[in-house]
């Protein structure tokens, strides 16, 4: 039988005004506030939180998160812990975001 997971992929850049005190915390609290979903959202297999890059990257933090499927991803968009985490760790520091998902 084949078994199909979905990856989700984000890179952040963080705000500019932020110095570089505030972007070692801001990335601190959104590695803790999504870690913390492992066990929390339905579906949600694997997530961690990449936030000590080297000088050559152009982004500040990277979500890398595996899904048992579609379904579940689209559940973990909206569960109430992550849009939490969502609207208070990432979106008030954030000034970009990309995002790929697909079928693993």
């Amino acid at each position: 039988m084949d078994f199909a997971m979905i990856k989700h992929v984000i890179l952040w850049q963080l705000k500019d005004e932020l110095d570089q005190s505030q972007k070692t915390q801001v990335r601190a609290n959104i590695k803790k506030g999504l870690e913390d979903l492992q066990g929390v959202v339905p579906g949600l297999v694997d997530i961690h939180v990449q936030i000590d890059m080297l000088d050559t990257s152009n982004a500040d933090v990277m979500l890398d998160s595996s899904f048992e499927t579609v379904e579940a991803l689209k559940g973990y968009a909206v569960h109430p812990a992550h849009v939490k985490v969502a609207e208070e760790a990432v979106k008030p520091y954030t000034k970009s975001r990309v995002c790929m998902d697909f079928e693993v």
